[in-house]
């Protein structure tokens, strides 16, 4: 995620992507070509993230967010995605992709689509969201723009706030060529010695510190933005005295900041981790973003030095890294942004009193309780329970699994004050989650201090499942408390990220959260669990045995519906049976996000499949699994996607939702996703996605999520006056 939270503010999600071989088993009745290439769907997914930035009709400042989105995603899709399959090709061990193609060929692929989009993206800024600020009275502007008297006032700026922190950095036999970090923004410099007329080259970064559009002093209404790089760039005589300035462009790295640790050959895992986040800052290029006006000099100056190849060089205009456009939605403008939805507290938490507090346990004990956030608070929800259940005497034990937690984390400190008040405390701290490792490491290292027993899962997978489990005792029996959820434990990205969370004080659960945290802990191995799905060794089996009901209900002519809501749709295996499904006819209704290799275009095949993303000012993040069952409808929510690493290689959990009212509301959510009323993209011929945002008259389709926030906020309203 790079910046984690920067990126957690978006559309992308940071969850580690392991390069993932083809599904290799064959099935006679199916086609061969079955599949979109996983990562050409997910080029296609960072497209529907830029359409939402071209899309004249939501908030300019919105639409500025989601152009800082896509340059966020695509940086991680480099780093990650593209570095790995570029390792995996040098080092010989690249393997045909899901659609049997060669990943060299991938490779041409994926840099023309990603050619193609980075010009758009350029565009769309310059043509579209640029101008339509300016007409909001918030401009962005060049040097060319000012009078003498701005000039002025921005070089006292620059002399007191820049020139200071800048580092030039020359190249010559003295100086070899400098470390160029990955994602930093840079000015390639050549200048002309006065005295010897010999040509020389220097580097200067642009301090990350300092905010990236500087604003101008402005008499009147509206405020003007003059990036950092353009005041850097038009004063290089105060950092060169005495030399001559022939040639200055912006340029930007990216490396492969992959991170691969052999867990069963490390004693040590967070000192071996330690030691490979030291060497992510120093992985080998993998592009080269330079502006269009880049001279051919200074171009192959930079390609040899960095050891770069053309088809790694993405030559745009100006201004490269539009990442910075994320100060600018930080602009107090709220007209130009999304009307503000505030979460409720969920029904069930809602003290009985005007100003009294919520007693989670009784809550609880009166029935399950399904949150969804973040049309309800994560903050008066998990947190407030978790707090509760950090100060209550008679709470004997608290064990919680964290994958992603933001610095500031009320979930970390709850802990810690549990710690510190004699309870058991066990925290399984994943270390290893993408981008957040370094940060991990140092809450882990706190919660040992106070005394919180920190393991760090199973030796070879990674722990991915949201669990929160609280011993305690009532009336001389011990009851358990459990929370399973869709997301992270983190308030921050609960303002931005879609997600379900169960409540639930069901001893069946209970025994499984035991059973499943001693496992993770110690040696435990245990096989049966009654109400979760746990990944690896029984999710895969238990949904294609789910599936494969359905599909045989069909065929006896039984009514029959399959619903899965899901980040990504890549496992081959769980494709093939709903493909199966399908033929047999079930319904199969499939609600993704990001990356679908299934396909909608198989005549015979995919006739009863359908396939729609959603992308708002949410991340829909949720993991929704419902078949119908013959009537009897089973519906699970949790943290695993349909892919490889989430069924094989992680340590993965659903669980089953019961109450017949959760059900409904879970089946309500998904019917309103798929309806033709809905703004949505549809799946196509092709692999191709096709926005549908206005009806034949030109009228708005329902925003799912403005809809859901008016359903939540209509419950609520619906219990204050009973």
């Amino acid at each position: 995620m790079i910046d984690t939270e920067a990126l957690d503010s978006g559309l992308g999600d940071a969850d580690d992507d392991d390069f993932e071989p083809a599904f290799e088993a064959g099935d006679a009745q199916l086609p061969d070509h079955r599949y979109t290439d996983r990562e050409i769907s997910w080029l296609a997914f960072n497209q529907r993230v830029l359409e939402l930035a071209e899309d004249p009709t939501l908030p300019v400042l919105e639409r500025a967010n989601f152009l800082a989105i896509f340059a966020s995603n695509l940086d991680e899709f480099f780093m990650v995605r593209v570095a790995g399959l570029k390792r995996r090709i040098i080092t010989g061990l690249a393997v045909p992709t899901n659609v049997g193609r060669a990943p060299q060929e991938v490779l041409a692929d994926i840099s023309a689509e990603a050619h193609a989009l980075q010009l758009r993206h350029a565009r769309a800024w310059a043509d579209d969201v640029m101008p339509a600020l300016a007409e909001s009275g918030i401009r962005i502007i060049g040097w060319d723009d000012l009078d003498d008297a701005e000039r002025t006032r921005l070089y006292e700026y620059f002399q007191a706030q820049v020139f200071p922190v800048l580092m030039p950095l020359a190249v010559d036999p003295a100086h070899p060529f400098p470390y160029i970090s990955g994602l930093s923004l840079n000015l390639a410099v050549r200048i002309r010695n006065a005295k010897t007329g010999r040509q020389e080259f220097a580097r200067l970064k642009v301090p990350p510190m300092l905010p990236r559009f500087v604003e101008l002093d402005t008499e009147g209404p509206g405020t003007r933005y003059l990036p950092l790089e353009y005041l850097i760039a038009n004063n290089l005589e105060d950092l060169f005295p005495g030399m001559e300035i022939l040639e200055h462009h912006t340029f930007r790295l990216t490396r492969n900041e992959d991170v691969v640790i052999e867990e069963d050959e490390t004693e040590n895992l967070i000192q071996a981790l330690e030691a490979e986040l030291l060497r992510r800052r120093f992985g080998p290029p993998i592009r080269l973003e330079v502006t269009e006006d880049i001279d051919d000099v200074t171009l192959d100056l930079l390609l040899g030095e960095l050891d770069i190849t053309d088809q790694e060089v993405y030559r745009l205009p100006g201004p490269l890294d539009l990442r910075g456009l994320f100060d600018l939605t930080r602009i107090d403008r709220p007209e130009l942004k999304y009307q503000p939805h505030v979460p409720t507290t969920a029904t069930a938490f809602q003290p009985g009193e005007q100003n009294g507090r919520t007693d989670f346990f009784s809550a609880i004990r009166a029935g399950d309780v399904l949150v969804h956030h973040p049309y309800e608070s994560f903050t008066t929800s998990v947190v407030a329970f978790l707090e509760q259940a950090a100060r209550d005497p008679h709470v004997l034990a608290i064990k919680q699994t964290l994958y992603r937690t933001s610095g500031d984390s009320p979930i970390v400190q709850a802990l810690i004050d549990a710690a510190e008040r004699g309870k058991q405390v066990l925290a399984l701290v994943e270390v290893k989650a993408r981008f957040d490792e370094a940060a991990n490491i140092v809450w882990a290292r706190k919660l040992e201090k106070a005394g919180v027993h920190v393991v760090y899962g199973l030796v070879g997978l990674k722990t991915h499942c949201k669990l929160l489990h609280v011993i305690r005792e009532e009336d001389g029996k011990l009851r358990n408390y459990s929370h399973i959820g869709t997301g992270n434990y983190n308030p921050k990205t609960s303002r931005l990220y879609e997600d379900f969370g169960l409540f639930t004080c069901d001893e069946q659960v209970g025994r499984d959260l035991t059973r499943l945290f001693n496992e993770l802990s110690g040696y435990a191995i245990e096989k049966k669990f009654k109400r979760l799905l746990v990944a690896p060794l029984h999710l895969r089996k238990g949904l294609l045995r789910h599936i494969d009901g359905e599909r045989r209900n069909a065929l006896e002519g039984k009514p029959a519906h399959i619903r899965i809501k899901v980040n990504s749709m890549v496992d081959e295996q769980i494709i093939d049976a709903l493909y199966r499904a399908s033929q047999a006819g079930v319904r199969v209704d499939v609600w993704v996000r990001g990356i679908c290799s299934l396909r909608t275009d198989l005549p015979g095949v995919t006739d009863n499949i359908t396939v729609r993303s959603i992308l708002g000012r949410y991340l829909e993040h949720s993991r929704i699994f419902t078949f119908h069952n013959d009537g009897d409808t089973l519906a699970f929510i949790g943290s695993a996607d349909m892919m490889h690493r989430n069924l094989d290689r992680r340590v993965e959990a659903l669980v089953r939702v019961v109450a017949p009212a959760h059900v409904k509301e879970l089946i309500a959510l998904f019917d309103l996703a798929m309806s033709d009323e809905t703004s949505s993209w549809h799946l196509g011929e092709g692999g191709v996605w096709t926005r549908h945002a206005f009806d034949a008259d030109g009228k708005p389709l329902i925003d799912l999520q403005d809809r859901t926030m008016t359903q939540v906020q209509r419950r609520r309203r619906a219990r204050a006056v009973r």
